[in-house]
């Protein structure tokens, strides 16, 4: 089975934490610690099996997400994003 690669395996994300203070108040802070890709917070999540798929595994998802590194992914966002972009430049001055 192959995926697309999604960025959720490249692109790191901070996720917050919620701290109560003595009055009660509820702040968010986004510490370093807590930097991950979603898909590392979904690894890190307890049971995280159960919010799978039928027929998908965690082994067959880290193979997909060590098949490119972090650079090629960015480099190929990058690509696709100059390609939509100049699609939607040349749409847009054909139609005026």
């Amino acid at each position: 089975m192959t995926f697309s690669t999604p960025s959720n395996f490249h692109r790191p994300c901070l996720f917050a934490e919620t701290i109560t203070d003595a009055k009660g108040r509820q702040r968010k802070r986004y510490p370093y610690k807590l930097m991950m890709t979603p898909y590392e917070k979904l690894k890190s999540l307890p049971q995280a099996e159960t919010f799978l798929k039928p027929g998908i595994n965690f082994e067959q998802l880290d193979a997909e997400a060590k098949a490119i590194s972090d650079n090629e992914a960015a480099e190929r966002m990058n690509v696709a994003r100059t390609t939509l972009f100049k699609t939607i430049f040349n749409r847009s001055k054909s139609a005026a």
